[in-house]
């Protein structure tokens, strides 16, 4: 049994007990096969009357019943088992945040939790029931096996552990198949969804027709190793099979050259031959379903590789049952931020993103970070928002560190505004709430107005309540912005607000409006701004530039960072390097 999904059934009460209905009834029902042998045996022997097959229907009917109400619970086991891996896979992708995440392909995340994890069906309804019928059944044939015919038991018993080593000599195949098909069904929802969101690009450099091409290559590396999957399966179910037929054959042979010798009973012989191939019956399942369930596993092992692979944010709490101490709650007012030589590495990058950075952010401050692309900025927002964890040194907030703060509610407390806001295929009022679920239509208004958003709006179609298509498909990069800005509106009482780079690649009059919003926006909170253009740079009563991952100046403390650790900046534009140090100057 898989371990990990063991251990998810265990901490589930309602799929213990959907669980153990679904055990008790397969057992049951294998067990009254005993009965059913029995009772046959004796009627066609002449041992029982023929009123006896009313009770051979009696069985027959408890059987179906039995059946029917494994069916049910293995079904609500199974929905169970997914919904609770489903929701640990969310939770998980959530807890390792933005930066982390982008290391996962998006597509294969989709058919994981969507398709993959659907596979778990027949796993969890057909091959979990057979391993209690074959753990039970089995051993009480043999029992009564034994009392019957001990020369008939004896075959059984040395013939009974082929079909089992056999399964698994072919299941170590299947098992590898089955997980190639898995990747390659993977591989194909990532590439399409890439291509699906690109298509546009694709089309402009004239590649659409050759990245149909590869999708088809794609589509036929799954093909093949779905048939592959497929002819293993067979070989699996004919091997099991032709093992249980000369089992059986080695024990029929012997009963029919006995009983004409006389040396044995009619019904004895009757017994033996109804029971012996429900000796192998369950084995001969249980190999059978272990193949058809093998693409569920596939997919069960990639999910807890997701859910385990990576360490979690600090503060995220566990995406099971099992809950850390309850994390500190963040401090209410503007925040008083302090970075202490904090370095923040990257996997798979041998230079640091963050290196030995200290600086602190007053309560009510208004800072720029300034400096070239990719050289850190967007990093220190992450580390403030708990999405990326520092490799060495603390972030505090109010003197504690964040680890320790419960990060749900330091993020309610922040309003963020990122260089692409991503909008949700949903009206314009249910993105601009996005924030602040509870928040009043004259809300989303007074917030959309604030933000310079309330006359574009109005021109759309339906107004607040235009659909807007997927990532803002229907709207312009000035108009999505705006719509994020009008997001940080609808949370008036957040003492803290972030912006990276809001006026990147808007034209003059997007920015203008931009600016004015944030400049609003930016009243009476503590801001961090990600900053290229002095319009935006202007805003802030203090301006830090970093340069490769490091601190290089602080217009606060009116001096140029020096000494032997102070990276070269010569390389950095001429425009890039002009920092206003006052708003005058700007």
């Amino acid at each position: 049994m898989h371990k990990d999904l063991l251990r998810l059934m265990r901490a589930e009460q309602s799929v213990r007990r959907h669980l153990a209905v679904t055990f008790v009834a397969a057992v049951a029902a294998g067990l009254l096969v005993l009965v059913q042998a029995e009772l046959l045996a004796g009627v066609l022997s002449g041992r029982f009357a023929a009123t006896a097959l009313a009770g051979v229907a009696a069985v027959v009917a408890v059987r179906a019943l039995l059946a029917w109400t494994q069916g049910v619970f293995a079904g609500r086991t199974a929905t169970g088992v997914k919904s609770a891996l489903r929701h640990r896979l969310l939770a998980r992708l959530q807890d390792l945040g933005p930066a982390r995440l982008a290391g996962h392909r998006s597509g294969e995340l989709v058919t994981l939790t969507g398709r993959g994890l659907d596979g778990l069906d027949a796993y969890l309804t057909g091959y979990l029931p057979s391993i209690a019928v074959a753990a039970v059944v089995p051993v009480a044939v043999l029992v009564r096996l034994l009392v019957a015919d001990l020369a008939s038991a004896v075959i059984v018993l040395v013939t009974l552990p082929l079909i089992p080593i056999f399964g698994a000599l072919v299941g170590m195949t299947t098992k590898a198949v089955t997980e190639r098909q898995f990747r390659a069904l993977s591989r194909l929802g990532g590439h399409f969804l890439d291509v699906v969101r690109g298509l546009p690009t694709l089309r402009a450099f004239g590649r659409a027709r050759y990245q149909a091409t590869v999708i088809q290559q794609v589509a036929d590396a799954h093909r093949g190793a779905t048939m592959k999957t497929l002819r293993v399966a067979f070989l699996s179910s004919l091997v099991l099979e032709l093992c249980a037929s000369l089992s059986l054959a080695l024990v029929a042979v012997p009963i029919g050259l006995r009983l004409l010798g006389g040396s044995l009973d009619l019904t004895t012989a009757l017994l033996v031959l109804l029971l012996a191939p429900e000796a192998y019956l369950p084995l001969r399942a249980m190999g059978t379903r272990f193949h058809a369930s093998m693409e569920g596993v596939a997919a069960a092992d990639a999910a807890f590789a997701v859910l385990d692979g990576e360490p979690r944010e600090p503060g995220a709490r566990p995406a099971g049952p099992e809950r850390a101490p309850r994390p500190q709650a963040p401090p209410e007012g503007p925040p008083l931020i302090r970075l202490e030589d904090v370095t923040v590495r990257y996997p798979g990058r041998d230079d640091p993103a963050l290196e030995h950075v200290t600086l602190t952010i007053e309560p009510g401050e208004r800072v720029a970070l300034v400096g070239e692309s990719g050289g850190g900025k967007s990093t220190l927002l992450n580390l403030v928002l708990g999405f990326v964890q520092p490799s060495e040194g603390r972030v505090l907030v109010d003197g504690t560190d964040l680890r320790e703060l419960d990060l749900d509610g330091w993020r309610a407390r922040l309003a963020f505004v990122p260089q692409r806001p991503h909008l949700f295929t949903t009206t314009v009022a249910g993105n601009i709430r996005l924030g602040a679920p509870s928040a009043s239509p004259l809300e989303v208004r007074q917030a959309a107005t604030a933000a310079h958003a309330h006359d574009f709006i109005d021109e759309l179609p339906e107004g607040y309540e235009t659909r807007v298509g997927e990532r803002g498909a229907n709207l312009s990069a000035g108009q999505r912005q705006r719509i994020a800005l009008a997001r940080a509106f609808c949370r008036p009482s957040a003492p803290l607000l972030l912006l990276d780079e809001p006026t990147a690649r808007l034209d003059g009059r997007s920015e203008a409006a931009v600016v004015a919003a944030t400049a609003d926006l930016c009243r009476d909170r503590t801001a961090v701004i990600v900053a290229h253009r002095p319009a935006m740079i202007e805003l802030a009563d203090r301006v830090i530039r970093i340069h490769e991952g490091r601190v290089v100046a602080d217009s606060a403390a009116c001096r140029e960072i020096s000494g032997a650790d102070a990276p070269d900046i010569s390389d950095i534009s001429p425009d890039d390097r002009y920092i206003p140090t006052s708003r005058s100057e700007s």
